[in-house]
């Protein structure tokens, strides 16, 4: 079992609708965070998405990460794409890079680095592509902080190139027995219920395990915990957890 952390922080994927820009949910979101992924371009995302959601993240005080993808925008970046490993590297650098420009316009600092859907979990299991995200960001800023699966592959690959590295860990979704992630194929992968969503947060953060679909409890040490702003109902969830974990005494602040 893993140990009880007094501070942790909250990140959401965020950018990446059109819509929750547009009617509030997004900064609703955003203020019961402490750090932000934004989409920049591969999955979701463009230069005015990027601004917006910038100029709420200082607003709110929420720190600033790139969320890049696989240059896939029709299936959201979900899906595991046959791409020339120095194309995929290009995209992300190109991805990340537009973050940091759109950011620098406004007078924010960009702080980390965290990949989207398919690429975060190919990145997991296959040094492959963990190695193609840490060569386009170490030609970027080394200073990047990566954040990756609590425990995987992907985190000793990125600090063996020398970067800081964050694990996450997510409320919103189920575990696998093997610490994966439960298939998005399935119906119950998703953690819709705020209250269980707020109970595997603490979980997480108080007991240091997360409970899998078949009852068994896994060891995770995270510093991060994710809820996705694509979810129809982030901010009920984000709500939920931020109130459980700040009951139970955890601080929830920036990694």
């Amino acid at each position: 079992m893993g140990s009880s952390r007094n501070t942790v922080d909250l990140n959401s994927d965020v950018g990446e609708r059109a819509s929750a820009l547009l009617d509030g949910s997004e900064e609703q979101l955003l203020r019961l965070v402490s750090s932000a992924n934004i989409a920049c371009g591969g999955h979701a995302g463009d230069a005015t998405s990027m601004k917006a959601v910038v100029k709420m993240c200082l607003a709110c005080g929420v720190s600033i990460g790139a969320h890049p993808g696989f240059p896939d925008r029709a299936r959201f970046g979900r899906t595991k794409i046959d791409i020339p490993a120095s194309r995929l590297e290009a995209s992300v650098r190109e991805q990340v890079e537009s973050l940091l420009d759109v950011s620098a316009g406004i007078g924010a600092t960009v702080r980390h680095v965290k990949p989207h859907g398919a690429l975060y979990n190919a990145a997991i299991n296959d040094r492959r592509f963990a190695q193609i995200i840490a060569n386009a960001i170490s030609s970027i800023d080394r200073n990047l902080v990566l954040v990756g699966m609590a425990g995987s592959l992907m985190l000793d690959v990125w600090r063996s190139a020398g970067f800081t590295v964050v694990g996450e860990a997510f409320a919103d979704r189920r575990y696998e027995p093997d610490g994966a992630l439960r298939s998005r194929s399935l119906g119950d992968a998703l953690i819709l219920d705020p209250d269980d969503a707020a109970t595997q947060a603490e979980r997480i953060v108080c007991d240091g395990v997360v409970v899998a679909v078949d009852g068994s409890r896994l060891a995770v040490q995270a510093q991060t915990i994710c809820i996705h702003g694509d979810t129809e109902n982030a901010s009920a969830l984000a709500l939920k957890i931020r109130a459980r974990l700040l009951g139970a005494g955890v601080t929830v602040e920036p990694f």
